[in-house]
């Protein structure tokens, strides 16, 4: 299964619409697919709780906990965000804070940093970041990279839009962006 992620706040964003394309073109090898948009979801704050959490993921059972787990299921990953102050959005944000879970804390020895094997291990995908005419991409791109690495996620593309308009979904409009986020979506099932 693959999972896409928008961290857009607006529906039919050219974040959505690029996430969406990505799992079109993965269905065309017949892999299942889900769609979820953060800023449908309800998401608490990381609280670095600084304790172990199990036999669970996090202490909080909110959306987050479940879209987590959901990842844990998938075979392939895509996180999408529009670029806000040169880096992702809020949602995007909240949620890879919220991916602290990801990779356990050894709490055996409090007197030394250690982390298990990060849940996601294994698993393959990558992200999307949509800027306007003047967004730089440097910010973003390293908090996804670090998200991923975290969460043990191989990055296997970074795709990045960039338009003059402010027209919601102009994504829509460029074959030559939708036709890159397909193949990436087919290579990703393939």
């Amino acid at each position: 299964m693959i999972i896409g992620i928008s961290g857009s706040a607006t529906p039919d964003s050219s974040t959505d619409i690029l996430v969406r394309e990505i799992l079109k073109g993965a269905s065309a090898n017949k892999s299942q697919r889900k769609f979820i948009r953060l800023n449908e979801a309800r998401i608490l704050p990381c609280q670095a709780c600084g304790k172990s959490p199990e036999p669970d993921l996090c202490f909080f059972h909110d959306d987050a906990y479940q879209i987590l787990q959901l990842l844990t299921t998938a075979d392939s990953i895509v996180l999408g965000s529009p670029i806000y102050f040169d880096s992702v959005s809020a949602q995007t944000k909240l949620f890879i804070d919220r991916g602290n879970c990801l990779r356990p804390a050894d709490f055996t020895n409090r007197q030394v940093q250690k982390f298990r094997k990060p849940l996601l291990a294994g698993k393959k995908g990558g992200f999307v970041l949509v800027a306007g005419d003047y967004g730089k991409f440097d910010s973003a791109l390293k908090t996804m990279r670090a998200f991923f690495i975290w969460a043990g996620i191989e990055i296997k593309f970074e795709l990045t839009y960039q338009t003059k308009s402010f027209e919601t979904g102009e994504a829509g409009n460029d074959i030559e962006i939708l036709s890159k986020a397909f193949n990436v979506g087919k290579a990703m099932a393939g």
